[in-house]
């Protein structure tokens, strides 16, 4: 085992059980077949090595020859072939081959041979009636001969216009009916291009080809992009003319519309030229009369997906040619789309292509649009890196995507199978129009400013009620066409099945929604437009089972923070199945929220017509208390869906978990207040105003002083703080004491005059604001009734011209009379100023820059109107209302609210002005001290509670409860429940019976002794809750 000294190395054992043999087999295969690998590689380099010697040695030999053959040509048809007769288009004539051979574009003498040789031919053709006798010999034709030469002299002609462009411009762009065939060489060239591609000559085809296969429109593309914007052609231009000519026999030659594009073709090369239309205005018009442009957009659709292959390259960074193409459609159409002359399939390709080329503009072009529902401070534009700036006239060609006559034929056009009334399920066809339509409008909210297209769709094209007809007759059939993008055809893009009714959806809602904002009471209630009540029940149905499919079922777990798609990233992707659904969501979510506040103003169906489902369940409340859910992310967006009381009570579940995370925090915090009777608004605003939010939000405990000075008796356990939330919000909110004004239903809302009533008063607002919130957050209800204007402020909502009767039902009516005016309203000597008068100051105010000096007319009467609105409902108390939403906010959460509309909020301050639940009240008290249900005293007692008037039972509750009205979700939820104590024994004394009946607020006990009556009852009861006695009574 050890070394024995022997040199010699073992033999090698194969553990494979291979031998050496078969090892040496393998590598020499393996070798063998390297070389031979080799050995070809060797051969293919000498074979292309002796075609690369062979074409040179032929282009060195060609190179030798064209002097020779240009000079025996010059020899025997003259130095620029001006000896040449008829005779040379004969087969055997060497006239052209000659010339074809030695032909160099470059050569200016070559190019006079060339011209020469063109006019030769027109001259011989205006000669002969028999164009194709030029070409026989002995009778005969040899077409393969002819067709080559043609098809050669047409590329050569084009080639060297192409080449000698710059040279030529000036006669490119001389008005066809000032043409000189003899002295415009340009002319002559273009000439015999069309000449020898006319229809009747057996040749055309071929020539047409050939020149497409040489690529004829890039050629003509190259001479179109000399012309400068300073040099368009007033009149149809020889150059024009062609391209007219060579389109139409392209787009004829091509046979179908749908036919697939190639690259090179008309409407790839020439329609991506940029502002090809502002250089060359006749060729717009010529290309429309000529029904070229109809037979591009068919093909363009025919090909979209192909289109980034098929466009040429960009002729600056300023002009990608992808824009230029979407510029360029945008004119044609906002010009050449009639509604009288637009076919269903154009206009539905049309789109097709708008919205493809939409969809993959640069990041610039997105940079100066604000997103619908959205506003300016929203904007997320690029973080990362400069965007180029677009060119500013092709962001003014793209303007026409908000072309009036344009959007209007579209949607007249695309909707019009839907305009009679059906229940049937729209056609594949009209599915497809629908649908087309439908995402080139949504890419148009995109790319220009909402305002405009909303403006145009909802008020000249009628978009609502003609695209409803479509929704509804899909919801009637219960029948939902798929839609598939064409020319897309990502991962992320939605299902076919959906987008089919989330398109229309994201299309009619902003619509709808910005129509309403300019509807008044009377044309939505009475007249009923947009539409009718009974399709306003339908739509509703639609939304909301469109909401409960994106929020619940589709939404398996909702974003954290939810945010628009960040705009300034290269070619914006629309149509990402995330960004449709949450844009879909919101739209959706608007347009139910506005129809749900018109309907809880005046209903036009019942309350419950907007629950999506009956009631939710526990797995709803549960996600509902937790963050980053479902439930959460549905209340937020579409809350209507559940019923009010299902969100009342996922409202106090938040305000109850409040509360308690307030208490962990401060466990031993509380804030003691001592409040004078008499200065119950100065002692809170000093003493409360200056506590920062926490403390705020902690225990307050209320001390009260009397008028002689004297610390009033009771305890507060919670009892006397209910007690002063009461008295301070009807001392603060009372008008008399200036910063609030009510309207002429007794309504409250801020005083705009103020200020001329406490130099201090934006503080009072931010402190009334905390006193508001502070009673909510408690649970407190106080008799507090809002103007809805005002609460709409509490939403951070903005108030338009429908919320107006809510504060001055009598300039309501005037605006609307001016609204419905015939008459010439310059007569009336209004102007755009308005007049406050407060506190005997009258005050002008111009509602626009130079207000005074502009009259009201019948063109600006509906802006008069809206501005008017505005300053009464959102400017005059901006300040005011501010102040109050900043203190409120500090303890009640916005989303908390935005559960609720203005009447529910209202209902969430004030609870129900139904009165006490008398019988609710009983079915959830509680006796203690002998006192049970059926005792004889507590039978009495029931029976007078139940006589009393509203006004008496809200004190009577004020008296047990500190408050004078009930939980909102009924007694059920009073804590701790209701409690009637037996205050003696049953054989006490005439002088114990003789007390008056007692409470405890903070425990919400009643302390009633054993009357023997029901008259005693009502006596003594009757007398303790109207004494005022404040709490020195217990």
């Amino acid at each position: 085992m050890f070394f024995s000294g022997d040199p010699a190395s073992r033999k090698k054992v194969d553990l494979g059980g291979r031998s050496s043999k078969e090892r040496d087999r393998e590598k020499l295969l393996e070798q063998a077949r390297l070389e031979r690998e080799q050995r070809k590689r060797i051969r293919l380099q000498n074979q292309r090595a002796t075609q690369i010697q062979k074409c040179f040695r032929g282009r060195k030999v060609v190179a030798a020859l064209r002097p020779e053959i240009r000079a025996e040509f010059c020899s025997k048809f003259g130095e620029y072939g001006e000896n040449a007769d008829s005779q040379v288009f004969k087969p055997s004539s060497k006239y052209f081959s000659q010339l074809f051979f030695f032909f160099n574009e470059k050569d200016s003498g070559d190019c006079q041979r060339l011209v020469q040789a063109c006019r030769l031919l027109q001259q011989s053709v205006r000669e002969t009636s028999d164009v194709i006798s030029l070409f026989k010999e002995n009778g005969d034709i040899d077409w393969p001969i002819v067709k080559y030469r043609m098809k050669h002299l047409a590329r050569l002609c084009l080639q060297t216009l192409h080449v000698h462009r710059a040279t030529l411009k000036s006669e490119l762009l001389q008005p066809v009916q000032a043409l000189n065939l003899y002295t415009n060489t340009a002319a002559v060239l273009l000439n015999t291009v069309l000449s020898l591609t006319e229809d009747a000559l057996p040749w055309s085809g071929v020539v047409l080809d050939y020149l497409l296969q040489s690529n004829l429109f890039s050629l003509l593309r190259g001479i179109l992009l000399l012309v400068d914007t300073g040099e368009k052609p007033t009149e149809m231009s020889c150059i024009e003319s062609t391209v007219v000519v060579l389109a139409s026999r392209y787009m004829r030659r091509s046979g179908s519309e749908t036919v697939k594009l190639t690259a090179g073709s008309f409407a790839t090369e020439v329609l991506s030229i940029p502002l090809v239309w502002k250089q060359f205005p006749a060729l717009k018009q010529e290309c429309i009369k000529g029904k070229i442009w109809e037979r591009s957009i068919h093909q363009l659709a025919g090909s979209v997906a192909e289109l980034p292959y098929l466009l040429p390259p960009e002729t600056s960074p300023r002009f990608p040619s992808s824009v230029c193409l979407l510029g360029n459609i945008l004119e044609f159409g906002a010009e050449a789309m009639r509604e009288k002359n637009t076919s269903l399939e154009l206009a539905t390709d049309f789109c097709i292509v708008a919205r493809y080329l939409m969809e993959r503009l640069p990041a610039g072009f997105f940079k100066s649009v604000i997103p619908i529902g959205g506003s300016e401070d929203e904007m997320d534009i690029d973080d990362g890196g400069e965007v180029a700036a677009p060119e500013p006239r092709l962001e003014q060609q793209l303007k026409n995507a908000e072309n009036h006559d344009l959007l209007r034929t579209l949607v007249a056009v695309t909707c019009s199978g839907s305009a009679a009334s059906s229940t049937e399920a729209p056609s594949p066809s009209e599915a497809a129009a629908v649908g087309a339509v439908c995402a080139f409008l949504y890419a148009t909210f995109t790319v220009s400013p909402a305002i405009s297209i909303l403006t145009v769709l909802a008020y000249r094209a009628e978009l609502v009620p003609r695209l409803w007809q479509y929704i509804k007759r899909c919801h009637l059939a219960h029948s939902w066409p798929s839609l598939e993008l064409v020319g897309d055809s990502t991962e992320s893009q939605l299902p076919a099945d959906q987008l089919g009714w989330m398109l229309p959806l994201a299309v009619i809602c902003p619509v709808f929604s910005f129509l309403l904002t300019s509807t008044d009471n009377e044309e939505f209630y009475d007249q009923q437009k947009p539409l009718s009540h009974q399709d306003l029940v339908q739509l509703v149905t639609v939304l909301k089972e469109a909401l409960w499919q994106l929020l619940w079922v589709m939404s398996a777990k909702p974003p954290a923070n939810p945010s628009p798609q960040k705009l300034g990233q290269p070619e914006q992707k629309i149509f990402i199945a995330k960004a449709v659904r949450d844009r879909v969501a919101d739209v959706s979510a608007n347009l139910l929220a506005e129809l749900h506040d018109r309907n809880s103003r005046r209903q036009f169906t019942p309350p419950q017509q907007f629950h999506a489902r009956e009631a939710v369940d526990e797995n709803f409340f549960a996600q509902a208390e937790s963050e980053n859910t479902r439930a959460q992310y549905l209340l937020r967006k579409a809350p209507f869906l559940v019923p009010f009381t299902d969100r009342v009570r996922i409202y106090t579940s938040q305000l109850t978990a409040a509360r308690q995370q307030s208490s962990h925090q401060t466990p031993f915090s509380r804030m003691r207040l001592r409040i004078r009777r008499d200065r119950i608004i100065e002692d809170a605003f000093a003493q409360l105003n200056p506590l920062t939010e926490d403390v705020l939000k902690g225990t307050i405990r209320v001390t009260f002083v009397n008028e002689l000075g004297v610390e009033e008796a009771g305890v507060d356990g919670g009892g006397i703080f209910k007690d002063f939330m009461e008295n301070i919000t009807k001392a603060a909110f009372d008008v008399q004491y200036g910063l609030f004004k009510e309207t002429s239903d007794h309504l409250l809302y801020p005083n705009p005059a103020s200020h001329m009533v406490h130099d201090d008063h934006l503080h009072y607002f931010d402190f009334l604001g905390k006193t508001l919130g502070k009673a909510m957050f408690e649970g407190i209800l106080v008799d507090i009734p809002f103007a809805t204007f005002f609460l709409s402020k509490l939403r951070n909502k903005h108030n338009f011209l429908h919320d107006l009767p809510s504060l001055d039902p009598e300039l309501y009516r005037s605006l609307l009379f001016l609204k419905h005016y015939d008459g010439d309203l310059s007569q009336l000597g209004l102007y755009f100023v308005i007049e406050n008068n407060e506190y005997g100051e009258q005050m002008e105010i111009e509602l626009l820059p130079g207000g005074k000096d502009i009259p009201v007319t019948n063109a600006n009467k509906i802006n008069y109107i809206h501005l008017v609105a505005n300053h009464r409902l959102n400017v005059q108390i901006r300040q005011q209302s501010n102040y109050f939403l900043r203190g409120f906010q500090q303890l009640i959460k916005t989303e908390w609210i935005n559960m609720f509309n203005e009447q529910e909020l209202q209902i969430l301050i004030s609870g129900s002005q139904e009165g006490m639940d008398v019988n609710d009240l009983r079915l959830n008290a509680h006796y203690a001290g002998g006192y049970s249900e059926d005792h004889p005293v507590i039978e009495m007692f029931w029976d007078v509670v139940k006589t009393l008037d509203l006004d008496l039972q809200q004190k009577f509750l004020k008296f047990v409860t500190g408050c004078s009205r009930g939980p909102l979700l009924g007694f059920k939820y009073l804590e701790p429940r209701f409690c009637i104590q037996r205050a003696a024994p049953d054989d006490a004394s005439e002088e114990t019976l003789d007390r008056l009946p007692t409470s405890a607020t903070c425990m919400n006990l009643l302390k009633l002794p054993p009357y023997k009556s029901k008259e005693v009852i009502q006596e003594k009861l009757l007398y303790a809750i109207t004494a005022g006695a404040g709490f020195d009574l217990s």
